[in-house]
């Protein structure tokens, strides 16, 4: 068992439902700027590890040749399948996989995507090798991971909401040793392997008609914030959630734009000599 529960299923199964109804609404604008920075041809073929609900495979389905969509969580593909079946897609296609092991030939894919997975992989240099590894050669790598919470108002507001209901909780600290911080993430693409690396901050700005609003667009899909749900006596929670929503309230204007800001990664796989 990895030691972040975050790195394991369980809890990505419990939440795929409501990830995949809020939670693609804040992914959504990385995955455009990931496909933007990738610029596949029509005739590319996609990997895209910790898929999740297919934010960005239901999004690169219609300008490539082929997507094959990897999540280890089985709802999360479940959730993927129905969205394919109801666009009547026919060339995405999905497996339940660990992307530190993936059953694909080597070389099979132009462009390998993991939008905020690797991040929490219990073995990141794995999960890059195996990008690497699927790649043919001159093939892009484009992953992305979160900016520290400190660098994110949107992020700040809501976990200092959560320790206003809960004093235990702790608001998360940048941590250095993490794809949080953009050194780390370019010297283990490089060791990886991987040539012409770059590591940019994109930035997005999500507004709410109501602070209630907000709360629900950022927790009903929220791994961590069903755990903390989970494991909390019910009486206990309800109080707590509603101290964390009058402190939104109390803390946030209707209609204000808060930003966000992620790290995009690329690397291409080296070329044959």
């Amino acid at each position: 068992m990895p030691d972040n529960p975050l790195a394991a299923p369980t809890p990505w199964d419990d939440i795929a439902d409501g990830y995949d109804d809020v939670m693609t609404d804040l992914m959504r604008p990385f995955a455009v700027e990931a496909l933007r920075l990738a610029a596949p041809a029509r005739n590319t073929k996609i990997i895209d590890v910790a898929t999740g609900p297919g934010t960005l495979a239901l999004l690169a389905a219609p300008m490539v040749r082929e997507v094959v969509a990897v999540d280890f969580s089985e709802a999360m593909i479940r959730r993927l399948r129905h969205a394919i079946m109801r666009a009547g897609t026919t060339n995405l296609l999905t497996g339940v996989g660990d992307g530190q092991e993936l059953r694909y030939a080597s070389g099979r894919f132009d462009v390998a995507f993991s939008i905020f997975g690797l991040m929490f992989f219990p073995d990141r240099a794995r999960g890059f090798a195996e990008l690497r590894r699927v790649l043919r050669p001159g093939g892009l790598a484009v992953v992305s991971s979160w900016a520290p919470v400190a660098d994110s108002p949107l992020m700040t507001l809501l976990y200092e909401a959560v320790h206003a209901g809960n004093p235990e909780f702790a608001v998360p600290q940048p941590n250095p040793l993490t794809l949080e911080n953009p050194e780390v993430f370019e010297r283990e693409l490089r060791a990886a392997g991987f040539t012409e690396v770059t590591v940019r901050p994109h930035t997005e700005s999500f507004a709410y008609v109501s602070a209630r609003q907000l709360w629900d667009k950022l927790t009903r899909g929220s791994a961590p914030m069903h755990m903390a749900r989970s494991t909390t006596d019910p009486a206990v929670w309800k109080a707590q959630e509603q101290a964390m929503i009058d402190h939104l309230e109390a803390h946030y204007t209707p209609g204000e734009a808060l930003s966000t800001t992620a790290w995009l990664g690329t690397g291409v796989a080296p070329k044959a000599e």
